[in-house]
């Protein structure tokens, strides 16, 4: 008789704290669905896009915590969402992932306002670690709001 684990018992235990809407952004089916069920374990909002351009027109329709897009390939088409996600607010945490070190792309990313650059595989932990490092977005404007009325 065979045994079945369904998909729901083989997620990662949380890690994080929950706060906020992450936009994933990863042309990999398999990886987007890894980073969704790691951040909606985590209790975590999430947006998950398989295009790039998808993932700049959700950054026009709705307001992000953080952002994770991958490379793409050593063309770095992941740039495009980075660019707009720093137009859209300079604060905004944009963590990008890649298949393979690339330095070009790893140093273009930094220049463009990447809080981070990290090479797959990412364990829960790993993702987790760099989303709790960066505040969300809009509880710093709610805080400063706070404070000022």
């Amino acid at each position: 008789m065979m045994s079945r684990t369904t998909y729901q018992e083989a997620s990662p235990k949380p890690f994080c704290v929950p706060r906020g809407k992450v936009l994933v952004v990863d042309e990999c089916p398999k990886d987007l669905q890894y980073y969704f069920s790691i951040l909606e374990t985590n209790g975590y909002q999430v947006w998950a896009c398989s295009s790039f351009q998808e993932g700049v027109r959700c950054l026009e329709d709705e307001i992000f915590d953080f952002v994770i897009v991958s490379q793409g390939t050593p063309r770095f088409e992941g740039s495009r969402v980075l660019e707009r996600a720093t137009e859209v607010n300079r604060r905004l945490p944009v963590l990008v992932v890649a298949r393979c070190l690339d330095m070009n792309c790893y140093l273009e990313a930094m220049q463009l306002g990447a809080v981070d650059y990290l090479v797959e595989p990412l364990t829960a932990w790993e993702v987790c670690r760099v989303l709790k490092s960066h505040p969300p977005v809009q509880s710093i404007a709610a805080s400063m709001s706070g404070a000022m009325g």
